[in-house]
């Protein structure tokens, strides 16, 4: 009798033991479900799990648009109070939106928030048509786009991502967007922590809840459509540490919400523990820093050349190199006493200097200064983070050189 209701016991136990390895096992086998948590100081990748896998970008895309968006009034196509109008095409788009009509205008600086806080599919269309005549023709370019930046398995279609089955990308991709975003705008990173913005006379608030309740998260964005699920890409930083993490294929705002803030709880223990091993070899090692520009074009495992963006960035390196007397590979010798600090590079606006030496701030320490030099007859603004001692200096020139910022080791 006591044996055949222990026999029973043990059945019920193995059948329940086979029924969780089963849900589990198609948890992980959940075709919709992607991952990636990048350490941004390293680029190491700290998580993945189906992170090439094709999925759909859902508003995802939006940050393509924005990178578009940002890159014109960088190059002064535009400005922040450009009027763009509305058309008819962009007035039809589904919710969500902000209700545009057929012959409004909307001004860039209305747009850029609208995108973010709102996820605006009008507003994505009047982006679109605004810098590609056409939004089709402006999905090609977001496409090409995508290509330069290393985003090598993503196909856009539309500006605002709403389905369409040619429309793809991957966790892996969308996070070089994210990291990309930051390098190359910082001076409108910040955009992607508002929490809620007013337009004729309606306040919207953001459906990114990750920046509301998670620590140390400041950005980026949110997106969602019945055929990709619940996706967010979201950047954080605790103490002076920063990661990009992208979840695709949740099941639930809230499920998607908790699954990332587990990742980054994971990631940013590993992320300080992987820093401290390093800290701990740079200490006996006296080699001499190489100042290489990297980018994420290549896996983000693995650091690559960038090639320079813009005319600027030429004449940054070439100041850099004549000011401080470099070799053609660029190593920095250097003796060990006194202060120290890294040199960002040499601009031909201040604001652009300022802005890329606060941008370095976020990954390692120092105090902004920016001075004026003549360089080859040309008035030049000179970015710099000083105050560092000798070996901190190096660290952080390495940091960065990681990030794709290049700089020098200079006394200050």
């Amino acid at each position: 009798m006591f044996a055949v209701k222990g026999a029973r016991r043990e059945g019920f136990f193995a059948l329940a033991v086979l029924l969780l390895l089963f849900l589990v096992s198609q948890v992980q086998a959940n075709p919709r479900h992607a991952s990636i948590v990048i350490d941004v100081d390293t680029a190491q990748v700290l998580h993945e799990s189906h992170a090439d896998a094709s999925r759909y970008p859902a508003s995802l895309t939006k940050m393509m648009t924005l990178y578009m968006l940002f890159e014109a009034v960088e190059k002064r196509k535009m400005s922040l109070y450009t009027s763009m109008r509305v058309s008819t095409h962009a007035a039809s788009m589904p919710p969500t939106n902000i209700r545009l009509r057929s012959g409004e205008v909307l001004s860039v600086r209305d747009a850029i928030p609208a995108l973010i806080v709102r996820s605006a599919n009008d507003v994505a269309a009047v982006v679109a048509e605004a810098l590609g005549g056409t939004e089709a023709n402006f999905g090609r370019m977001m496409t090409e786009k995508a290509r330069k930046l290393g985003m090598h398995s993503t196909i856009f279609r539309n500006a605002s991502g709403l389905p369409h089955s040619e429309q793809r990308t991957t966790a892996r991709d969308m996070a070089i967007l994210s990291m990309r975003l930051m390098k190359d705008f910082p001076q409108y990173y910040h955009y992607f922590s508002t929490q809620s913005f007013r337009y004729k006379g309606m306040t919207y608030h953001s459906h990114n809840r990750m920046v509301r309740n998670i620590s140390g998260v400041d950005g980026l964005k949110t997106g969602f459509i019945r055929a990709s699920g619940f996706n967010v890409a979201t950047s954080a930083k605790r103490g002076n540490r920063r990661v990009v993490g992208v979840v695709m294929g949740g099941q639930s705002a809230t499920s998607r919400d908790q699954h990332m803030a587990q990742l980054l709880d994971r990631s940013f223990t590993q992320s300080v523990m992987t820093k401290s091993a390093r800290n701990v070899s740079s200490m006996v090692d006296t080699r001499p820093v190489v100042a290489m520009r990297a980018s994420m074009s290549a896996p983000l495992s693995k650091p690559a050349s960038l090639q320079p963006r813009t005319i600027e960035t030429a004449m940054m390196q070439q100041a850099t190199q004549s000011e401080a007397t470099v070799a053609s590979q660029r190593a920095v010798v250097v003796d060990s006493n006194n202060r120290w600090g890294i040199q960002i590079g040499s601009y031909r606006a201040y604001d652009r200097a300022q802005a890329q030496a606060q941008a370095a701030t976020r990954w390692v320490a120092g105090e902004v200064v920016v001075t004026e030099v003549e360089v080859r007859n040309r008035k030049l603004y000179r970015a710099q983070l000083v105050g560092l001692e000798k070996n901190e200096a190096h660290t952080a020139c390495q940091s960065l050189v990681r990030q794709g910022m290049g700089c020098l080791v200079v006394r200050s």
